[in-house]
């Protein structure tokens, strides 16, 4: 058995742990590599279905094709879709790109608040499948106790002190030094009422991992991820706060060939993720607060 067949296997096991232990699971999708790995994922746990709701916060500044693929994968891989925005914030011009807003309190209104809120059912959230092709209002008031997240340990510092399974409280706080014990691929999925859990299948896997197993699967992923007048995204955000990175790869061989080089031994994944250099080049407080 291979790196693979073993990180797919314990990917597949959390999966099927998360789903037999919470009555109310959705999976955060970014729509990035990662995300859409763990999508993939999900689809081999369950045997070509994904029995959970997909969550995506939308901020109204993604990259335009981050959407569009979105809404093909929908379609194409007949998944069931919630999205949520902070409506308020973006009347408000409470943001970096439109109002005075720093970067971080832009991710702290559009991200963090727009997903504690979606979650617990406070606010509008909007409905699209692949049946009705389409999008409505949410009337559901779903209430989500366990989120499917596809975080990796390597991509950021505060996320290599998160759990496979890990605690949050009512309001999505993330205690960082109380967290549960996980040995021997046992994982706590019983908790007091009212906690909220986020799940981690992804949390071994690297970003070599990634591109490995999306050449392994023909997992299809953004066009933008691959160069374009030698620049290709690295890592996917809103636009005005995400900058591709030098680079010549066209393809997943050429990605994962650069990779392997060295060539980002020295840079940061997250490098052309704007917010993270203002916050010092970490987003924990964020994290602390309920941010993906």
């Amino acid at each position: 058995m291979d790196q693979l067949q073993k990180l797919e296997n314990k990917s597949i096991h959390i999966f099927r742990e998360a789903y037999a232990g919470f009555k109310n699971l959705g999976m955060l999708w970014s729509i990035g590599k990662d995300s859409t790995v763990m999508l993939w994922l999900a689809r081999k746990a369950f045997f070509g279905h994904v029995p959970i709701t997909l969550i995506h916060i939308d901020t109204s500044y993604k990259i335009k094709e981050m959407i569009a693929y979105r809404d093909k994968l929908v379609l194409e891989w007949e998944l069931d879709l919630i999205y949520g925005q902070n409506i308020t914030a973006l009347a408000k011009k409470q943001t970096f790109p439109d109002g005075n807003a720093s970067r971080l309190e832009c991710c702290r209104q559009l991200k963090t608040r727009a997903l504690k809120h979606t979650l617990d059912g406070t606010w509008k959230r909007f409905r699209m499948n692949h049946r009705i092709r389409k999008y409505e209002i949410d009337k559901k008031n779903e209430i989500f106790t366990g989120i499917i997240a596809g975080i990796r340990s390597d991509e950021e510092g505060s996320r290599s002190k998160e759990r496979y399974f890990s605690p949050r409280d009512q309001d999505n706080q993330w205690d960082v030094g109380h967290q549960p014990p996980e040995f021997w691929d046992q994982f706590k999925t019983d908790y007091a009422p009212g906690t909220h859990v986020r799940i981690h299948p992804l949390l071994d896997w690297t970003e070599l991992d990634i591109w490995k197993y999306i050449e392994r699967e023909k997992i299809p992923v953004i066009p933008i991820y691959f160069s374009e007048e030698h620049k290709r995204y690295r890592s996917l955000g809103c636009a005005p706060c995400t900058s591709p990175v030098d680079s010549d790869a066209v393809s997943v061989e050429e990605i994962i060939e650069e990779l392997s080089s060295g060539k980002f031994s020295d840079i940061a994944e997250r490098s052309g993720r704007e917010q993270d250099k203002e916050d010092g080049g970490g987003l924990e407080q964020l994290r602390r607060e309920g941010y993906m």
